[in-house]
């Protein structure tokens, strides 16, 4: 019967909602169904995600974000106020939430994110930027004069920003993460083989042997798709050995945006950082090799987050 206050990440891939006293209460893709014809929603999250390349005509599954952003603030906004009630249910107040945004949006975007947790039944809205969420969802005291580097690897883009005493000194947001690594697996794989297949397999195959640097026993998988050649179902064995070079170039991507953080930092926060390390949060930093890669072309000892996929959104509620 009373009011929650609710923390939500608001991804390009998923979405999580964290309820304070109880942790991530949702984690499910940011996917809406949509029927073309009637314009009404047929599912959303998981159940939406399972129709990705399964839908007749007539439906289409949307991701109301891209890099990042709200594309589709209609779909986003049901989309959130679905999460919300199946978070907290029904009440008779409305909730706090705290939702973050990306450290390089503009004013428009950041407002929009407001719009649509408001219109999804939100009392007050309050704008957390991913890298101090970050920060503090790992477990680090960003109020101590010592600076702290974040990369936080989401779904569409990857922030990168230096923090001390709870302020953000410098920062930068691509628009690189996961799915650009299921990208440019497609595109391989109908180079290599004329073969399509859709973004769900390509994630599939990621997770199972994907990587950014050579493995020291390379792994095998097979995709299933429809042969450009024949039109008909085809499936092939891919190895990670060549999938690495193709992940390698947007893994490298991601690395000069750090590059280029590590230059403009002061002196004495990139002594603090070089003593303790760079940080890795969001779901990219899983990707087999990562850290090792940053690592390597940095100079800098990189670590991993516990559950790094939720450091974002447990960070909203970190107690100051």
């Amino acid at each position: 019967m009373f009011s929650s206050d609710i923390g939500v990440d608001l991804g390009t891939t998923n979405v999580l909602v964290y309820i304070r006293g109880k942790g991530v209460v949702v984690r499910e893709p940011s996917v809406v169904a949509v029927n073309q014809r009637t314009k009404e929603v047929t599912a959303i999250g998981q159940e939406a995600y399972e129709m990705i390349g399964r839908t007749p005509d007539s439906i289409v599954a949307v991701r109301p974000l891209k890099d990042g952003v709200i594309s589709n603030m209609t779909l986003a906004e049901q989309m959130l106020k679905m999460f919300i009630q199946k978070a907290v249910g029904y009440r008779l107040k409305k909730p706090l939430v705290r939702i973050c945004v990306p450290s390089g949006v503009t004013e428009v975007e950041r407002r929009a994110f407001e719009d649509v947790a408001y219109q999804a039944g939100a009392r007050k809205v309050e704008i957390i930027e991913e890298p101090l969420a970050a920060a503090m969802g790992a477990g680090i005291d960003v109020n101590e004069p010592f600076g702290t580097m974040v990369v936080d690897i989401g779904g569409g883009t990857t922030d990168i920003a230096v923090i001390s005493l709870r302020g953000t000194v410098l920062s930068s947001s691509i628009k690189l993460g996961g799915d650009h690594f299921d990208e440019v697996i497609i595109h391989h794989i109908r180079k290599a083989y004329n073969l399509m297949i859709g973004q769900r397999t390509a994630e599939d195959a990621k997770i199972a042997i994907g990587s950014v640097v050579p493995r020291e026993e390379p792994l095998q998988y097979t995709v299933k798709g429809r042969s450009l050649l024949s039109g008909l179902p085809e499936a092939v064995t891919i190895s990670s050995s060549e999938l690495e070079p193709a992940m390698r170039e947007v893994a490298t991507k991601i690395v000069e945006a750090i590059h280029m953080i590590i230059e403009k930092t002061p002196p004495e926060l990139l002594g603090d950082i070089s003593e303790r390390g760079m940080i890795l949060t969001g779901g990219g930093s899983l990707l087999h090799g990562m850290d090792q890669l940053i690592s390597s072309k940095t100079g800098l000892s990189v670590l991993v987050a516990d559950d790094p996929m939720s450091c974002v959104v447990k960070g909203l509620f970190h107690e100051k």
